[in-house]
């Protein structure tokens, strides 16, 4: 028999073996417990990169141990199939969407195969398919029917020359278009929102039952929700009926207001400015659309606005204070307009020194502070001044006492607020959902009915990347009778942010087939929620956020019986490759130019300087799976990705331990096979080999078949302690936190404690043979699966009962005690593991290595830690 590992050939062998039959399919006994493991699917880009390869693989180990646990597992996978770069594809190459897409996906699907992942390829889908994106729409008219889904103008990136709404994507950093390169402009579009508002409290509250989701993820869910509880305080125009709303959550500082800002597209503000200033703020409106939202609100950033004219009047104390507008405010937050507190306030202290406005001291640390004038503004909690009757007060119960003052005089109340903005779902893009709505002159938004959904996304369309949406020029596609009435009306031309289409997949891969309902939900609910998910941290807020939303939306239309989708989270870290750059250019060097030894820049021959940074193009360190995969295998690349670093911690890639990896395998498969080719391994070598000629069944050992009887010999003990040791801690790190890592090393230390052995013909050496390929399976399962059948078995070892392991091997007869004099370590000693703490003493006392130490001297004290060390403290 050949001696070395060919990976190739056994995972080709092994990968059709699987597809024919079918070993992988998911489980659906429903007397045994469900476990459905999901890891985010991937955008079809053309090929794998590493942190895909990372992802799919950790969560592949996690099915085949639960399977092999018992459990019936649900394992699919899919692709998020919709979106912007499909459409730049087809814009750049000539190429449709569909066309570009497809062969992606089907590049990807065979680079996922050849990793050997235990995916039910039954349940595949893709939310650019007809029969997906149907019940996106589906779901979009619950939505609407609920009240969930409305229109309403917001601010869009526009540019101006190609006349088209960009993506932020696709707005540089100096805020211009990726294709015209034209200063990005902010304009007013009807766009269409989902009402995620309405369910903020529940998100937040909610978060509590997420006890297998990272605290940290928790945390920036929380931080995005962004609760806030404060008051709504409304300041009346002078001269007008107009009153100018505002939230605070600092209603103690009211009586310091000394100005009022509104956003420039806050709809008062051209109504309020007068005469003599229209000019000047249509002026600097303009000017302020050309900024994205980021340029706006950046902390280093001079904070610019300009006076309406208009004056309003702080109810609290009566004074006439100015209504300014400025380019910080930002007409989706809050109400659109803030108070100007600049005593208290950073934001405004440093706005008001700069538009020389008044400056009011309504807090002050303690009553005996001076409010004469102030350097910075105080924003800590203190003492009132300066505010009626509220002086002396408190600023902790100013806050509940002025807003108590503020309902009576029916000038404000209390409110809670949050950060958190309606989701804008509408995009002019044409690779999306279309929106399944029709415009009526008679009857308005008249929703498609349910009967003639999908609305189909046409093919034949002229993709230039200018000028309105590409649906929108496609007039014997827009232009169709009302569902209601009959009359001539339009289709709507905006289609659906992707994340809609990520925001239920997961509820339609049980049923991924069903043509009649969106899902069954005796089936979904049956499965749901997700027991284990897997994804980067990049998707901690939107994607994770819009899911929960939506899964709670469809719980409330009667569709779902639970109120989260993800029981369990785990966000491994990315994958880093060694980067150089010449710090003098800026210029990221290409590693296949650099000497490793001594790295210089090739052209100029400048030192470069070398780290570790994420995989990407641009940083030219990216490593393709294939290259790995051709040279080493699928096994070896799946076990370094285990085994380089916890799954939460970024990883750094280096070569040289892959090929540790794949010396490790290689270990493993001459460990195996020279077993299988001598003594007792042979006969059932030799047996397989014989009933696969004659084409006769064989049963698979069962556990029972290849266990040990109580050895008898130390040696026999010792091994059969690191075969039980093995499966205990391999056991408990694939449960709860997941320490892959960890468990390649207990693979690792038994095929050393197997190696090590010279009696390979026991039956405890046998144990830890089918034990290590047993425990292998889920890690590298193309070798294992080989292994497995040269050991003389049919069946899959992937159809094996996960090993328990016996407490009783784990029980040492000996132990090694540490001898120490005066704390200091002396030496060693083997005694008995049952022995008393006297036995301890007396055997250490006794013993060579203490006696160079402690003979002739006085012993004032004897420490015993039992199963440790013994301590003698002498004078």
């Amino acid at each position: 028999m050949d001696s070395r590992y060919t990976p190739a050939e056994i995972e080709v062998k092994w990968q059709q073996h699987w597809t024919e039959q079918n070993i992988d399919k998911t489980l659906t006994e429903k007397n045994q417990p469900k476990f459905y493991a999901l890891s985010m699917f991937p955008y079809p880009s053309g090929n794998l990169h590493m942190g895909h390869v990372r992802n799919y693989t950790i969560t592949d180990v996690i099915a085949r141990v639960r399977r092999m646990q018992g459990y019936r597992v649900l394992h699919p996978m899919g692709w998020d199939a919709f979106g912007l770069p499909a459409e730049n594809a087809a814009i750049d190459r000539g190429v449709p969407p569909a066309k570009w897409t497809y062969q992606n996906i089907a590049q990807m699907r065979s680079e996922l195969k050849r990793l050997g992942l235990s995916y039910d390829w039954n349940q595949e889908l893709a939310t650019c398919a007809p029969n997906y994106y149907k019940w996106t729409q589906w779901i979009f008219l619950q939505f609407l029917s609920a009240g969930l889904a409305y229109q309403k103008e917001a601010a869009v990136n526009w540019d101006p020359i190609d006349q088209t709404v960009l993506a932020n994507e696709q707005v540089d950093s100096e805020g211009r278009s990726w294709r015209s390169g034209a200063k990005v402009e902010r304009k007013l579009l009807r766009q269409w929102f989902f009402k995620i508002t309405d369910y903020a409290e529940q998100l937040l509250n909610d978060l509590d039952k997420l006890t297998g989701w990272p605290d940290r993820v928790k945390t920036m869910q929380a931080n995005w929700i962004g609760k806030s509880v404060g008051a709504y305080l409304e300041f009346p125009v002078v001269g007008s009926d107009t009153k100018i709303g505002v939230f605070t959550t600092r209603p103690d500082t009211a009586y310091g207001v000394t100005y009022v800002v509104l956003a420039p597209e806050h709809p008062l503000t051209l109504q309020l400015t007068t005469a003599d200033q229209k000019a000047a703020v249509e002026a600097f409106i303009q000017d302020v659309s050309g900024q994205s939202e980021l340029e706006r609100v950046a902390e280093d950033k001079p904070k610019r606005g300009i006076p309406t004219g208009a004056k309003a009047i702080n109810p609290f104390t009566g004074a006439e204070i100015p209504v300014w507008i400025a380019d910080y405010v930002l007409y989706e937050y809050g109400t659109g307009a803030v108070m100007g507190v600049p005593a208290h306030d950073s934001r405004d202290f440093k706005f008001a020194t700069q538009q020389n406005l008044a400056i009011q001291v309504v807090i002050v640390p303690n009553e005996d502070s001076s409010t004469t004038s102030i350097a910075e503004a105080y924003t800590e909690a203190g003492v009132l001044v300066n505010s009626g009757e509220f002086d002396g007060m408190l600023s902790t119960q100013g806050k509940t006492a002025i807003i108590e003052y503020a309902e009576k005089q029916g000038i404000g109340k209390a409110r809670i607020q949050y950060r958190l903005r309606d989701w804008l779902i509408s995009r002019q893009r044409y690779w999306g959902a279309p929106i399944p709505v029709v415009h009526c002159p008679n009857c308005g938004i008249v929703p498609v009915p349910a009967a003639d959904l999908p609305v189909v996304l046409p093919e034949e369309i002229d993709l230039s990347g200018r000028g309105p949406s590409p649906l929108a020029q496609l007039e014997s596609w827009v232009n169709v009778p009302c569902p209601s009435c009959n009359t001539p009306a339009k289709r709507e031309t905006d289609t659906m942010d992707t994340f809609i289409d990520s925001s239920w997949y997961f509820l339609r891969f049980p049923d991924a087939t069903n043509t009649e309902k969106v899902f069954d939900s005796d089936c979904t609910n049956d499965w749901m929620p997700v027991d284990q998910y897997v994804g980067g941290i990049e998707h901690a807020i939107l994607h994770l956020l819009y899911s929960r939303f939506v899964t709670k939306v469809l719980r409330d239309r009667s569709l779902l019986n639970f109120d989260e989708p993800f029981q369990k989270l785990l966000t491994q870290g990315m994958v880093q490759g060694k980067t150089y750059l010449n710090p003098k250019t800026e210029r990221w060097i290409p590693s296949a130019l650099v000497n490793p030894n001594d790295p210089k820049d090739p052209e100029t021959g400048e030192p470069l300087t070398v780290s570790y940074k994420t995989m990407s193009k641009s940083k030219h360190n990216g490593v393709a799976p294939q290259h790995v995969i051709d040279k080493y295998g699928a096994d070896t690349a799946r076990m370094f990705i285990l085994f380089k670093a916890p799954p939460e911690k970024d990883l750094e890639w280096e070569e040289t331990d892959v090929e540790g990896q794949f010396r490790f395998l290689n270990r493993v498969w001459r460990l195996v096979t020279e077993f299988a080719q001598t003594g007792k391994g042979a006969i059932l070598y030799l047996r397989h080999a014989a009933l696969r000629q004659a084409q006769e069944p064989l049963c698979a050992p069962t556990q029972k078949s290849f266990a040990a009887s109580s050895p008898k010999s130390k040696e026999d003990k010792e091994l059969r302690r690191a075969i039980h040791t093995a499966i205990a801690e391999i056991s408990h790190d694939l449960e709860g936190e997941y320490q892959f890592n960890t468990a390649v090393s207990e693979l690792m230390k038994l095929s050393n404690a197997l190696g090590d052995r010279t009696d390979k013909q026991s039956s405890v050496y046998r144990e830890g043979i089918y034990t290590l390929v047993i425990l292998l399976a889920p890690f590298a399962p193309h070798i294992a699966e080989e292994l497995w059948h040269l050991l003389g078995n049919t069946g899959s070892v992937h159809q094996q009962t996960w090993l328990q392991h016996d407490p009783e091997a784990l029980v040492a007869d000996e132990i090694t005690l540490v001898i120490q004099v005066l704390g200091k370590t002396r030496g060693t000693l083997v005694v008995p593991a049952q022995a008393t703490q006297t036995e301890l003493e007396d055997l250490a006392r006794e013993s060579e290595v203490a006696q160079k130490f402690i003979a002739g001297k006085t012993i004032k004290k004897v420490i015993v830690v039992p199963g440790k060390l013994v301590n003698f403290v002498i004078t």
